[in-house]
């Protein structure tokens, strides 16, 4: 597995694949050719991920542009291919509560619908194009790790209901969430949403990558943009593997895998964060009644640094959680015995072996939100948190919007750019200090 650090490393080409259980149950395939000659289109898209390859498909169907995509590893390399598969209806770390208490309680709907309008698009884009993805029964369950959490489900649950008008959601009691979905012991009850789901996040991608060619987009892999500036003129000049491609517009779509220096308007506005996986052997029959897991839906607990999980097609267990701080750890054994030792405390007659483990980088922003944001025909969705499996479908829809001019909804996550990190060289420490606090507070709230 990649030591690959984006805050003290150039690129990520030449960087290995993840060991990941995605990559060892899906044939990746053969790269495209890499870009080997100059290039002149309408737009050029750097990286090859979910927001990338969605952003290309719709600038190149919807807006008729003729567009370039430059991924410098290989499609699947990045945080599309590492994540959980977690298709939710939620994106950043603000709560509608908090949102409606910042921003207004109109701009709270309306970021709501924007969420919920993505996991239906992820949903009609499986369906509409017959990607087999390996889609999981419904449902997301948001778990109380302790009474007082539980209390603060229980005021969401009222918020979301009385306030955002929301009827998708359950609220379950530890003992419903005992009878009929999992023996969690760490599990004081739960919030149930019902439109969630869990893919086969590469397969997904790999999905993606065909419509996005079937569209007409040139999609070069291995193809490392190194440089980039804009000529007094308005256009857009970008350096790949060499050759000079010249472009209208300019996407940066690598979210946390963005290359450190490329531009003003993402760097030092996004702090890059481990976030590690492990996939246990397949369970029997009895494995799966002993520690009472009836439920595929998807799990996240409600501790500052979270947990989430879920049981795969073939029985095996996915656990998951915050990993290293630095690039350089990530590999260390003690993150997977971290996390075994989390699913144990879960699940304590859990007696399986682990297949798998990795790492891969989510994108944190300062606010806490996502920002899809345009200036000067560059534009850029940054700031996932995590959530980018099913935000990046209706992400990539407002920012080919922006791009061609078009009116998007007055929200601060299209109209705002991302905020930039104070000393953002300090980020590092910053985020061993929350850790910190996390873990403390984590074990007496």
């Amino acid at each position: 597995m990649s030591g690959f650090d984006p805050l003290t490393q150039p690129h990520c080409q030449g960087q290995a694949f993840a060991n990941s259980y995605w990559a060892a149950t899906c044939p990746i395939g053969t790269p495209t050719p890499s870009l080997d000659k100059s290039l002149q289109v309408d737009i050029a898209v750097i990286g090859g991920g979910f927001t990338g390859l969605l952003t290309a498909y719709h600038l190149a169907t919807t807006h008729h542009q003729s567009v370039a995509l430059f991924e410098a590893n290989q499609v699947g390399f990045g945080a599309s291919a590492r994540n959980a598969g977690f298709v939710l209806p939620s994106t950043g770390r603000l709560g509608y509560a908090q949102l409606a208490k910042k921003y207004g309680l109109d701009v709270s709907k309306a970021i709501y619908q924007e969420y919920n309008n993505a996991v239906a698009l992820v949903r009609e884009h499986i369906d509409a194009n017959h990607i087999d993805c390996n889609v999981q029964a419904s449902g997301y369950l948001k778990v109380a790790h302790n009474q007082q959490a539980f209390s603060l489900l229980k005021a969401q649950s009222e918020f979301l209901t009385a306030t955002m008008g929301s009827k998708s959601h359950q609220l379950l009691s530890q003992q419903q969430l005992t009878e009929t979905y999992m023996h969690n012991q760490q599990g004081f009850g739960a919030l149930r949403f019902d439109n969630a789901f869990g893919v086969h996040p590469l397969k997904l991608l790999l999905g993606y990558k065909a419509l996005a060619q079937q569209a007409g987009v040139q999609l070069y892999e291995n193809s490392l943009v190194t440089t980039h500036h804009q000529n007094p003129n308005g256009n857009h000049q970008l350096e790949v593997n060499g050759h000079r491609v010249s472009a209208n517009k300019v996407v940066i779509a690598a979210n946390a895998y963005a290359q450190r220096h490329f531009s003003p308007l993402t760097q030092g506005r996004y702090l890059p964060i481990l976030s590690s996986i492990i996939v246990t052997e397949p369970l029997s029959d009895e494995q799966l009644a002993v520690n009472g897991l009836m439920t595929e839906q998807v799990v996240m607990d409600t501790r500052r640094l979270k947990y989430y999980y879920r049981r795969l097609p073939d029985n095996r267990i996915l656990f998951g959680g915050r990993g290293a701080v630095f690039g350089h750890d990530q590999d260390n054994a003690k993150y997977q015995h971290n996390l075994r030792s989390a699913l144990n405390d879960c699940f304590p007659k859990l007696d399986v072996k682990v297949d798998y483990f990795w790492s891969g980088y989510i994108a944190a922003a300062l606010d806490d939100l996502p920002h899809i944001y345009s200036e000067n025909n560059t534009g850029y969705v940054l700031g996932y948190c995590g959530s980018g499996v099913a935000f990046s479908a209706q992400a990539s829809i407002r920012l080919a919007e922006k791009l061609m001019g078009h009116k998007v909804p007055d929200l601060p996550i299209y109209t705002k750019p991302l905020p930039k990190f104070p000393m953002p060289q300090l980020r590092r420490l910053g985020q061993l200090a929350y850790y910190q606090y996390a873990q403390i507070m984590d074990k007496v709230t």
